[in-house]
């Protein structure tokens, strides 16, 4: 499960056994950036941290060490430690790498016996509905939560322990970016419609349509981000 799909707690700390207290608290943060309530370019005020949860500054600062080699947040000296962002360069590149983990999740999952492939199909067009309804009405938060729902079905359909790790940590990335405009209605009803045809061609267990929708759905959600007015970001594939 993506971490800011599920809330959290800070009981949540007293009643877990035999897991270190820093990824304990590692977890917990990584939870609170990716629901924006550590908001990029904040800094991370360590007490704070350790008096919310209970704990000691030592978890606090071990958990921060962790979180900055994920590329998640970024030590500057003398002044703390900051969520960060990704930049223009890095973004694309965020973009190309979410492209070909895509087509290969489709891929892989298109390649499903027909009793599971139809299962994931039948769950893919429930959240398509979701999507729809959300949209029908502006909720962009909605939207977007049952549109990482999506995905991560089909990751999780496709059964590769290191696709998962690595598809987590680059939308992880792409998520700071996109907290800044989740009020922004644009391009829902264009990524509806493709994620339709991705759905219709999973569910005919045609493997390499459903690779290719699949890596040009995020092709498709950079460009739109290039044609957004300077600054805006975009619609999230």
């Amino acid at each position: 499960m993506l971490p800011w799909l599920t809330p959290s707690s800070p009981d949540q700390l007293s009643n877990v056994r035999d897991i270190p207290l820093a990824k304990l608290v590692r977890d917990d943060m990584l939870a609170m950036i990716l629901r924006g309530e550590l908001p990029p370019g904040q800094r991370i005020n360590e007490p704070d941290i350790a008096a919310r949860l209970g704990v000691s500054r030592v978890p606090v600062r071990e958990a921060l060490r962790e979180l900055e080699s994920t590329g998640l947040v970024v030590a500057r000296k003398h002044a703390g430690v900051f969520v960060r962002e990704p930049g223009a360069q890095e973004l694309h590149d965020l973009y190309e790498m979410r492209g070909l983990l895509d087509g290969f999740a489709g891929r892989r999952a298109a390649r499903l016996d027909k009793a599971e492939r139809i299962a994931l199909a039948d769950r893919l067009d429930t959240s398509i509905a979701d999507m729809k309804a959300a949209a029908a009405v502006r909720d962009v938060q909605r939207y977007y939560r049952e549109n990482l729902n999506f995905h991560w079905a089909i990751v999780e359909a496709a059964d590769n322990h290191a696709l998962a790790d690595t598809y987590r940590g680059v939308v992880q990335k792409l998520h700071l970016s996109r907290l800044k405009n989740l009020s922004q209605d644009t391009g829902m009803r264009a990524s509806i419609a493709e994620h339709e045809k991705i759905a219709r061609a999973l569910r005919k267990g045609d493997i390499a349509r459903c690779e290719e929708l699949m890596a040009r759905h995020v092709s498709d959600a950079y460009d739109r981000l290039q044609s957004c007015r300077p600054g805006a970001i975009a619609p999230p594939p």
